[in-house]
């Protein structure tokens, strides 16, 4: 299986921090954000992965290279403005290959073991879902057994983790200037009841303010387990 790590965003709400580094390149006890997800995803046994790169492109590739330290191989996918989510997928599309991709954001740390996710979706896309954060209380879906859908029951937050057939974006082209975000197809393919999920109670966090960055600077003895 190959991986995708979306890495593209500036990073508005970190502030003056991401003037001159992107956010991927902060660093959360002693390690890159995005080091995080690397890590996460050796352990899986996923080596292969993609990293689109926009803001501050370079000084990510300076600073990852090809990946061998880490003990996986990095491909590239350069946007010269910054396609989303969504876009930044479908640019991406053909590195990913023709089977089903893991997609994990640069801005989450988690201790989810991603060797466990389902790699043949049932449908479109089988998602990761978790207990809703204090900044998003509502949530975004509710789960019957594997099924995600809308409606009434309880609901929890989507954990920017998920495998995706490619034919998921096969009619994403007509976006304007291919910029879109994942969350527009998923809402779309929940009701034609092509989303599987599961939800992850474990340890999540989701840096993507400044309050987050120094709530997750905390936990120091997690982060210690997950940076190796």
């Amino acid at each position: 299986m190959r991986a995708m790590i979306l890495a593209a965003g500036r990073g508005e709400r970190m502030g003056e921090l991401t003037q001159a580094v992107p956010k991927p390149l902060l660093k959360v006890a002693g390690h890159y954000l995005i080091e995080y997800s690397l890590y996460a995803l050796r352990k899986a046994g996923i080596t292969d992965i993609v990293i689109n790169i926009c803001y501050h492109a370079q000084q990510i590739k300076d600073a990852l290279g090809n990946g061998q330290r880490y003990g996986v191989t990095i491909h590239y996918s350069e946007e010269e403005i910054a396609l989303e989510t969504g876009g930044g997928i479908v640019k991406a599309l053909p590195l990913l290959g023709d089977a089903p991709f893991l997609v994990v954001s640069s801005d989450i740390i988690c201790d989810y073991p991603l060797q466990n996710i389902l790699k043949d979706p049932h449908g479109l896309a089988h998602i990761v879902l978790v207990d809703n954060p204090v900044f998003h209380p509502h949530g975004d879906f509710c789960l019957f057994g594997q099924r995600v859908y809308y409606g009434k029951g309880q609901t929890f937050t989507f954990g920017n983790m998920g495998v995706y057939r490619p034919e998921l974006f096969a009619h994403c082209h007509h976006h304007e200037g291919g910029r879109f975000r994942l969350g527009e197809i998923l809402k779309a393919e929940i009701l034609n009841q092509q989303v599987t999920g599961e939800h992850f109670a474990g340890f999540w966090h989701n840096v993507g303010t400044l309050e987050q960055l120094e709530l997750v600077q905390q936990y120091s003895d997690n982060l210690s387990i997950l940076a190796v």
